[in-house]
This record gives C-alpha cells, structure tokens and sequence, in this order.
C-alpha cells in the first residue's frame, strides 16, 4: 500500500498556534506572501529526530512574481542545505542567497523586474533562527515585553549606505530615502535592474529558548510602518482578554490596528504563539509590561513609505 511509503507523523511536543492575516489594503495588487510549515520535517522527509517549524512573510514590489518564487523556494532550500544539521542559521541565511541566484536567472530568461523582502523563522527544537532581507520583521515577546530581534535593511544605515555607495550607486531622499531613487530597501531577492546596489544577502540571529516566550510577530512593513513594536503586548493583551484567551484571530486586529493607524500598503500579519493564548494572557496580566527591549543596540531612524517607486 502506499501509506506504508509514507514517512511517520511526529507531533512536535511544543504546542504551537498560528494566527495569520493579509489584505490587499488600497493598494492595487496583493504582493505579499506567507508561508506556515509547523511540520517542516514531514514535509521535506527529514527523520533526524530534530523538530522544526518554519514561518515566513515575503513582501513583494514591482510585481507578484518574487514573492511567489520565494514562498515557493526558500523553505525548499533550507531542508536541502547540506549545512541544516550542523549549522542552521547558516542554512537559513545562505537560502536566502541561493534563492535569490535562483530567481534571478529565471528574471533574466523572463524579463522580470520584481522584488521582495523576506523574514523567515525556523524553530528548531529549543532554538530561535531568524532570517531577513529587507524592511520584513520579525518581533519577539517574552514575559509580556516585545524583544527586537534585528534590524531592518533600510537604505538609511549608515552600513547599507557606504556598501551602496562604495559600490557606486547612490541614497536619495525621495519622500524616503532610497537606493538609486527607486527603492527603499536596500537587500532583497530579485531587482535585477538594481543588482549589486541591492544586495541578495540576507542576515541572521539565533536564539536558545527558555519556556517564558510568549508569542512571535512576523510582518510586512505594511504593519509596521503604523504600528511599533512595544504597541504589540497591548494589542495582543486586549484581544486576548476581549475573547476569552482565544487568539486564533488575533492577527486580523494587529492588521487593523495598522490599517486605522494609516497603512495604504498590503498588510501581512503572522502570529505564533509559543505556548497556549490562555497562559500568555496569564503572564501579561503578571507582568503588565510593555515597553520594547531590544537584544542588541541599533541605531538609526525608520522612515515610512512604500519600499518600490517607478
């Protein structure tokens, strides 16, 4: 029989609940894209015994097609990278890149011109690696408070900005700052037209988990535009609070809670809770806390507004 062919079903002993929406918002196409892989070893026939998850939030520009390739791809190859046993956070960072080689040889043969940023996070048993390319995040909160995780590619850092410049491109200030006056992230998959100025390279962060993380945002820029980070806790607190402990929606209120803070842009919203909404709403009402604690020191002003201009 071929259910027998199949691999076994193991259930991860981390109970893990996902709340994710998306909306169009004003503009004219929907260019983002999310990914949900609570059983990423099932999927892509890994039996190392390692449990893993895997969560991502592509947003695209100048067209729909790397955000498709993307959501279709990276995940692929992070199962595939033949570094993922030893060093995942290496896994995930150079899939970005392969990635990014992949489409770009498809763009050239298609003549496509899109982008997108992208923020993925594989959970891998008691360990947190996020990966991002571009102005995506992902926020974690722990005991009640939002922790930052990373630091945007924006055209603006001063890093960003020499590596741009050194390689003989140029930041304008076109109601943004932008690289050559087009976008206003400065990595991304695809871009052809924009390649090197916007690198393909993605960065990394790993955690080791404790058991006090209550919940993981992952986000477009559409949200976070509007919303902050430390305004987070609160939205989730309130909701949780409103519906009895049940968080399975609340992602669309964090989407709202941008949409009436004035984001135009498409609006993706990917939350995971990391132990039960009920728990999580016991421990904010602990700690009452709500402020942003970042885990390194960043530096540097977020501007607003939409990542693709032409």
């Amino acid at each position: 029989m071929w259910q027998s062919c199949l691999p076994p079903i193991t259930r991860c002993s981390r109970q893990l609940i996902v709340s994710v929406h998306a909306i169009r918002n004003t503009r004219r196409k929907m260019e983002d894209r999310h990914v949900t892989l609570l059983e990423f070893n099932q999927l892509h026939g890994l039996t190392d015994g390692v449990e893993r998850s895997y969560f991502a939030v592509f947003d695209g520009h100048g067209g729909v097609d790397a955000a498709n390739y993307a959501a279709a791809q990276v995940h692929v190859q992070v199962a595939n990278h033949e570094a993922l046993a030893q060093d995942p956070a290496r896994a995930v960072k150079e899939s970005f890149q392969r990635t990014d080689a992949m489409f770009l040889r498809k763009a050239k043969r298609e003549r496509l011109r899109s982008g997108t940023t992208g923020v993925c996070v594989l959970l891998e048993g008691e360990r947190l690696h996020v990966a991002w390319l571009g102005d995506s995040q992902t926020i974690l909160v722990r005991d009640g408070c939002s922790v930052t995780l990373m630091e945007p590619h924006k055209p603006e850092r001063e890093d960003e900005r020499d590596r741009i410049e050194s390689l003989g491109g140029c930041v304008t200030f076109m109601g943004c700052w932008r690289v050559n006056g087009t976008l206003a992230v400065s990595r991304a998959i695809g871009d052809i037209n924009q390649k090197p100025y916007v690198s393909g390279e993605g960065d990394v962060t790993s955690h080791v988990l404790n058991g006090s993380e209550d919940f993981l945002v992952l986000a477009c820029d559409g949200f976070y535009d509007t919303v902050s980070p430390s305004e987070v806790p609160e939205l989730v607190f309130s909701h949780l609070q409103e519906n009895a402990g049940d968080g399975r929606s609340v992602a669309e209120r964090l989407v709202n809670a941008a949409k009436e803070g004035g984001s135009g842009d498409n609006i993706t919203v990917l939350v995971v809770f990391l132990r039960e909404p009920v728990k999580v709403l016991e421990n904010f009402v602990a700690q009452g806390c709500g402020e942003a604690k970042p885990l390194f020191d960043f530096g540097g002003k977020v501007e607003t507004g939409s990542d693709y201009a032409g």
